[in-house]
């Protein structure tokens, strides 16, 4: 299950977040779609049912989602792409760390390593030893807060409002059950001791100003990864930056990285779908990037850590 948008022969599986729906990449998908890409937002295992149907899956499940999303587009695609936003992220490392080579590229969005944005309360760090009570531990939620990841105040008063609707399907969960956040610390040890893996191009698009998880994180996977790698630094978004006030930039910086994968046969392939002739080539010519140390992206921000 999960959202498609058919295109040509190049294919992008987006993975969203912990508690999230595919919903929260459809403006990503729709904006690579448009350049001919055949995109692919999968559905989660236990995910937009009910948290009792969270509770039953593990990291494993939710990253066997993503390998049928992968195995689906195998059979149809001659190049793949994935990327993520938050803990969907993490699991597309996940994903290319299991499959080397037969990923052409990344894109990750918000990666959350640590939860050491602004808005995490202080006290967090002790949520490990909360976690592991034998009472409270099972019955613990991580409540969303203020500002939900959303910095334009409008659609963050609309997303909030599908968070308490009880439609776990238009925006997700209100909130995490701490034993969906053990799972989530489990993967993400895993695949951090694994980045030297990850050889292919990866792009990491991450706020400044993420109230979910700092810059810190997309900074800690460039310097660990081995493959070449591109940061973009977002200066009016906040974690949710798919559908946050820069969503068209996200899409485009996408759309441009994967296209600068490509070999020239397979960018003709590609615009053959594309919606408007000659938007491939007015993109990258479009194209302008700087690279910024990390004393720069950090530069302002706390510098509190956190317990992931």
């Amino acid at each position: 299950m999960g959202l498609l948008w058919p295109g040509g022969p190049v294919g992008v599986i987006l993975v969203h977040g912990l508690t999230g729906t595919p919903t929260e990449l459809s403006g990503i998908a729709k904006d690579l779609n448009a350049y001919g890409f055949t995109v692919f937002c999968p559905l989660l295992a236990g995910h937009c049912v009910s948290e009792a149907e969270l509770l039953q899956t593990t990291w494993a499940d939710w990253s066997k989602s993503v390998e049928e999303a992968f195995f689906a587009f195998s059979e149809h695609a001659d190049v793949i792409f994935a990327g993520g936003i938050s803990a969907g992220a993490v699991l597309s490392l996940r994903l290319a760390q299991t499959f080397p080579g037969r990923i052409r590229a990344l894109s990750l969005y918000s990666t959350t390593l640590w939860w050491d944005g602004w808005s995490i309360p202080r006290l967090s760090f002790l949520l490990p030893l909360v976690l592991r009570l034998p009472y409270i531990g099972k019955r613990y939620r991580f409540e969303e807060a203020w500002p939900y990841g959303i910095k334009n105040k409008r659609l963050r008063e609309r997303v909030h409002a599908q968070m308490i609707s009880g439609d776990p399907a238009a925006a997700g969960f209100a909130g995490t059950p701490g034993r969906s956040l053990r799972e989530l610390w489990r993967l993400v040890d895993l695949v951090k001791v694994n980045l030297p893996q990850i050889k292919i191009p990866t792009l990491l698009v991450h706020a400044r100003d993420d109230d979910i998880a700092s810059i810190r994180n997309a900074i800690y996977i460039k310097e660990h990864i081995s493959g070449p790698s591109r940061l973009i630094a977002l200066e009016d978004s906040y974690h949710m930056i798919t559908i946050d006030q820069e969503r068209r930039q996200v899409g485009m910086e996408t759309a441009r990285y994967f296209v600068e994968q490509l070999s020239r046969q397979e960018k003709e392939k590609l615009a053959q779908h594309e919606r408007k002739p000659g938007q491939l080539q007015t993109l990258l010519e479009a194209a302008e990037y700087r690279e910024r140390p990390p004393q720069e992206l950090l530069q302002g921000l706390s510098k509190r850590r956190n317990w992931l």
